[in-house]
């Protein structure tokens, strides 16, 4: 397995996990952070707590995601050859060539077999 698809399964991961910490959160007061805290009882900590926590999920997944990019694009430069031969000037370009029509191909008939 090679580094880039190490990177590329860490990259895919770390997505799926910020999605669901950005859906868990609610800018209204709602969402998880309500449910530990909600209806005056202090549960696990509280509203507070939780708010905080998904708040540093949240950057701490943004960071590593970046991060894990750019360190994966390192990897792509360091394997293979990944120049674009479009414009290589060194390789000839084999074109097919169609002759010019002749006086013989060029007579007319007037849709009689020339037998």
């Amino acid at each position: 397995m090679s580094a880039f698809t190490i990177f590329l399964v860490l990259i895919v991961i770390i997505a799926f996990l910020l999605v669901v910490v950005v859906m868990v959160q609610n800018p209204k007061g709602g969402g998880l952070s309500s449910s530990f805290g909600g209806g005056g009882t202090q549960q696990l900590g509280g509203v507070k707590k939780t708010g905080d926590f998904l708040d540093k999920a949240t950057w701490f997944l943004a960071t590593a995601l970046i991060i894990l990019i750019l360190a994966s694009n390192l990897t792509i430069s360091s394997g293979g050859s990944t120049e674009s031969k479009a414009l290589d000037t060194n390789e000839p370009v084999n074109m097919p060539v169609t002759a010019p029509a002749t006086a013989d191909d060029s007579a007319t008939t007037n849709g009689t077999d020339p037998e």
